[in-house]
Order: C-alpha cells, then sequence, then structure tokens
C-alpha cells in the first residue's frame, strides 16, 4: 500500500510550476501501476494550450471555473467543481480560466515526472521500469 499526501510532494522534483499552472505528481510511471496521478492548479486569467500526442488524460475539477475548447470542433465546454472530461482521443484543446481551477489528472501510460511540454504542447512519450 502506498499513501502519500501533496505536502509530501510539494517542493520536490514532483512539484512541476509554470507561468499558467502547477502539477503535483503524486503518483508516477515509478510506482508500476499503468496511470499517473496529478493534482493540477491552472492560474485565474490565463490560457494554456495542451495535446497529448501519447498520452489520453482525464481531469476532474474541484474548485474554480473556466472552459475547456476542442480546437477540431470549436466546442467549447463550460468546467466547473464537479465536471469531468476526458482526452481520450488525444485531443488538441485549449482551457481558460477565469477563476483558479484544481483539478485531479489521470495519465495514461504513466508520465514519468520529466516530460516537458514541447513547442506543440505535446509530452514526449518517456518509459520508466518499475
Amino acid at each position: 500500500m502506498l499513501v502519500r499526501s501533496l505536502a509530501d510532494v510539494e517542493d520536490t522534483e514532483d512539484d512541476i510550476k509554470s507561468e499558467n499552472w502547477r502539477s503535483k505528481r503524486v503518483i508516477l510511471a515509478k510506482e508500476g501501476v499503468g496511470f499517473s496521478v496529478h493534482e493540477t492548479t491552472l492560474y485565474e486569467g490565463t490560457e494554456s494550450y495542451f495535446w497529448y500526442a501519447n498520452h489520453i488524460e482525464a481531469v476532474f475539477i474541484t474548485h474554480g471555473e473556466g472552459e475547456i475548447e476542442d480546437l477540431a470542433t470549436g466546442e467549447v465546454h463550460q468546467l466547473a467543481p464537479g465536471t469531468l472530461y476526458l482526452l481520450n482521443d488525444h485531443d488538441k484543446h485549449k482551457v481558460r480560466v477565469r477563476k483558479e481551477i484544481r483539478c485531479v489528472c489521470v495519465f495514461n501510460p504513466p508520465v514519468t515526472g520529466r516530460e516537458v511540454h514541447d513547442e506543440n504542447g505535446v509530452y514526449p512519450l518517456i518509459t520508466e521500469d518499475a
């Protein structure tokens, strides 16, 4: 059994900070469970472009307000506590934040924690033996 809190990862190498967001990676590929779990904060007033070409991501909003735009269709969905979105088709998307959003993100395949978004918003596929 693994028990880990957000405080355990704060200000460690598993706490990734950018201009628009902060991601605390609680479960990573090294745990060998087939997915990773992150608590992510998206800062108020920001707009972020993402495209997970190599991963499937599920995002559950726990706090805040904003919207997500599917860039293939132009469809816009509102984000609020209790909303989940699943990027099941490697969807290119933008997230616009009205009130700071906190969310729980699950990635498959799991991230290692060493990924960095490239110029296209993509995480490279990095594997790690558990």
